[in-house]
């Protein structure tokens, strides 16, 4: 090993050029992986570190439409000092005008925040919320033109803007808001009087735990003592749950699409220790002759492989570290939570073994294969590429795949997506291997064309020295990513775009009494006549038992068993609601009058392995109730309108407290009308106008998509690596013809245009090729896991893949210039 590492170091003294594809490639991969790792430490690292901020405390008791009883509240400041906070929707205005804004309130007691601090921007009249005044969000202010000391009127009574809100500290923890907060004292919300019977609102109340030890344990401890009374728990350990559920997923996505970019460089970085061991030819005979072995001419090189790979495996490392600093720079307003500026050791630990691994992994065969041959046929073989690998390599090489799959699945937080994920990969990879070989073989039994350009531009794609399956491997995988989310970017659009204007409602209206319901109708359809009107009641308890099982008994909880989650929206019905369809069972008759009936969701009775004649145990609004199940329903959740995953049959609920919902379609031009008529009649009542929802969720999935289209430019910029690779490891050979080319009469411009026709060829097969892939891989997405309708915008697919084909082509010409200047005396000298 000494003799290896000394010849190894006096090699690279002169220079690392044949390497910089090797170190390209690896630095692509292992910076995108270690920047999303990192990035999704960062903000992980922040939740867990401001877990008390975010929360509101070091527990969170929440409840929706009650508040606590007295002996509810004195069980939690049995564990330390309690604060109370109740948070619900509601329609805000200014007391001189018309215009109004959807809009969150908050009311807050004394102790609130038990951490953080609450501070109002400079010019504030108070620093809090007390008596009738409230400080309200930036956007609100702006949204209703409001200033420092003006009124809003909300619910029954008018409030003065103290102030505008800075920081809110437990603002994260509370989750999506349909509309911009509203601070305010517990004395300003019962004077707007939206607490009835049956409003939608929730109560928190955050407990500052006297002793900090056994923090899960007191959550735990909470949880199943009050399940049943339909309590929500919730700890600093998992403050933000949603988020960082989010957060999670995204992390996993983007670390698989990121590993997939790896691997594509690894194909890069094959054909760079190819291209870089056949500029060695010379100087691997002449350590044969002299006597070296097979074994230590490998050796020699595999050791200037490693160095080379640590270096460009350290070089993105760094910069993957620096993502969090810079994503928080440039982005850092668009983001639920600034991420942590620390340093994250594991994933780029787990970043540089990808990185290595792939190196051993692409760099192996071609290292075996220079050092097999013998000296004479590495003189005789100029443009020939080295032999196959032997069994023992292929050995190796499986083993550091097998590496690469497992530490994927090890280390993800879903290891059946990871599984699935790197099985499709390894299939796709191995379909455009597949391909790749095929093109070969159909280019060299095509029949010889009377064209002479297209004649050579043809022989290129077979000849000995071709990089043809290569780069339809390396340029397919990529551009099949970016096919797959042009499709899936074009499904949510149209959903969000088209769909949703054409059959859903204009309008959401909720919290209408049931003695308003008549005079509610009655206005809208003075304002609006001729408009659609669709009411259903609505209230809010929790599933407590599964056939006679409790839910606290079934941990963890079935995947896909949403309905068990907490409090969940009930209603009953006499007739099938529009858009479902029944699967199993039968609907109850419109006068059935017997015993509770409930019908559920498909996919929740598919989780729990629930059919019809199943009980399920209720606790709604402190009364336990059992039913039985008469039906199992498809719902179709395109429909923008109420649906319910559990609907009861009538004579249940009648009797309990509960408000009733409405979604009204009328034609745009009265859309303001109705606002107003609404408004000004029905204080408690809040309007959701759809387009408004429509246009945060577009908001939401353009940074989502954003951040899935920058890990994807990776991968695609590891392709180009490839191609830019694939060119250099065919030099040789494409110098060789070049010089004979010219020597014969061919002209520049001809040699050139036979190349173009090359790469138009390749990348016609590559583009369709991604077509198909990125189809079927976009179907999957949209139909199986979003569960949207298929409706793809094939016109932007197709100038996606057209850009990627241009580039391939492009690329491929930019790279082919300096062949073209080669002069043939220097050339042949060369050779």
């Amino acid at each position: 090993m000494t003799t290896a590492w000394r010849l190894a170091l006096r090699d690279m003294r002169g220079g690392l050029k044949g390497l910089r594809l090797l170190i390209l490639c690896l630095f692509l991969g292992v910076a995108g992986l270690a920047g999303v790792g990192s990035l999704a430490s960062a903000i992980t690292a922040e939740l867990d570190g401001r877990g008390r901020e975010i929360l509101g405390g070091d527990i969170e008791m929440r409840v929706a439409q009650r508040e606590a009883d007295a002996g509810e509240r004195a069980a939690f400041a049995a564990y330390g000092p309690t604060s109370e906070s109740i948070r619900l929707r509601a329609m805000a205005s200014r007391a001189d005008a018309g215009a109004s804004v959807l809009a969150e309130l908050k009311s807050v007691d004394r102790p609130w925040p038990l951490y953080g601090r609450f501070t109002a921007q400079a010019g504030a009249l108070a620093q809090r919320p007390t008596g009738r005044d409230a400080i309200v969000a930036p956007a609100l202010a702006e949204r209703l033109s409001l200033k420092i000391g003006d009124s809003i009127r909300v619910g029954e009574t008018s409030l003065r803007v103290a102030g505008l809100i800075d920081q809110e500290p437990d603002r994260v923890g509370e989750g999506f808001a349909f509309g911009p907060t509203i601070l305010l004292s517990r004395e300003a919300l019962d004077a707007t009087r939206l607490l009835q019977p049956g409003s939608l609102f929730t109560a928190r109340y955050r407990i500052r735990l006297s002793d900090d030890r056994d923090v899960r344990a007191r959550s735990e401890q909470l949880d199943t003592r009050y399940h049943a009374a339909n309590w929500e728990v919730s700890d600093r350990t998992n403050a933000a749950r949603g988020l960082r559920r989010f957060v999670d997923q995204l992390g996993q996505f983007l670390t698989l699409v990121g590993l997939t970019a790896l691997i594509v460089a690894g194909i890069g970085v094959g054909n760079g220790v190819a291209s870089w061991l056949d500029q060695r030819r010379t100087s691997i005979a002449t350590l044969k002759i002299v006597g070296a072995s097979s074994a230590l001419i490998v050796r020699i090189y595999l050791l200037q492989v490693a160095i080379v790979s640590l270096g460009a495996v350290a070089g993105g490392l760094v910069i993957g570290a620096a993502v969090p600093a810079v994503v928080g720079w440039v982005a850092g307003d668009a983001l639920p939570v600034a991420p942590k500026l620390a340093l994250f050791p594991l994933p780029l630990a787990i970043s540089a073994l990808y990185g290595l691994l792939a190196a051993l992994l692409f760099s192996l065969a071609p290292l075996s294969r220079a050092g097999r041959v013998s000296p004479a046929e590495i003189f005789r073989a100029r443009i020939e590429p080295f032999g196959l690998p032997g069994w023992r390599v292929l050995v190796l090489m499986i083993g550091a795949g097998a590496a690469i799959a497992a530490l994927a699945v090890a280390t993800a937080r879903q290891p059946e997506l990871s599984a699935g994920f790197l099985a499709g990969a390894a299939a796709l990879f191995g379909l455009l291997w597949v391909v790749g070989r095929l093109v070969r073989f159909v280019a060299r039994k095509l029949p010889r064309s009377r064209h002479m350009l297209l004649r050579l531009a043809v022989a290129n794609l077979h000849r000995p020295a071709a990089q043809t399956d290569r780069l339809v491997v390396a340029l397919g995988l990529g551009l099949t990513l970016f096919a797959m989310m042009a499709i899936i970017q074009s499904n949510l659009t149209h959903q969000i775009e088209q769909t949703v204007p054409r059959t859903a409602p204009n309008f959401f209206a909720l919290d209408i009494g049931t003695d308003e319901l008549d005079r509610f109708r009655s206005t809208v359809e003075r304002q609006a006549p001729g408009a659609t009107i669709v009411t259903v009641p609505s209230l809010r308890g929790t599933v407590t038992s599964v056939r006679g099982t409790p839910v606290t008994a079934l941990k963890p909880l079935p995947k896909g068993a949403w309905i068990l989650n907490g409090d969940r929206g009930l209603t009953y019905a006499a007739r099938l609601p529009e858009g479902n369809e029944i699967v199993a069972g039968s609907w109850w008759p419109a006068d059935y009058a017997g015993p509770p009936l409930v019908s559920i969701d498909e996919q929740a009775a598919k989780a729990l392995g629930l059919k019809p004649g199943d009980s399920l145990g209720f606790s709604i609004l402190g009364v336990e109730m059992d039913a039985r199940i008469a039906s199992i329903r498809r719902i179709n959740w395109e429909r923008m309108g109420f649906n319910f995953g559990i609907v009861f049959a009538p004579g249940a609920l009648e009797g309990a407290p509960h408000s009733y919902m409405a979604t009204i379609a009328l034609p745009d031009a009265r859309e303001a009308a109705v606002s107003r008529a609404v408004v000004g009649g029905f204080p408690a009542v809040s309007l959701i106008r759809v387009k408004d929802v429509a246009g945060q969720v577009g908001e939401i999935f353009g940074q989502l998509a954003t951040a899935i289209r920058a890990a994807a430019a990776v991968t695609l910029a590891a392709g180009i690596a490839v191609l830019i690779g694939a060119i250099a490891a065919s030099r040789r050979a494409r110098l060789y013809d070049a010089v004979l080319l010219k020597l014969l009469g061919g002209s520049r411009t001809q040699i050139l245009l036979a190349q173009a026709i090359e790469y138009a060829l390749l990348a016609a097969v590559i583009a369709l090729l991604a077509l198909g892939a990125g189809s079927l891989a976009g179907w999957y997405v949209v139909t199986q896991i979003f569960e949207l309708a298929w409706a793809p915008d094939w016109g932007l697919v197709a100038v996606t893949l057209l850009v990627g084909a241009v580039g391939t082509l492009g690329i491929g010409l930019a790279g082919s210039l300096p062949i073209l200047n080669a002069r043939p005396a220097q050339a042949l000298r060369s050779l």
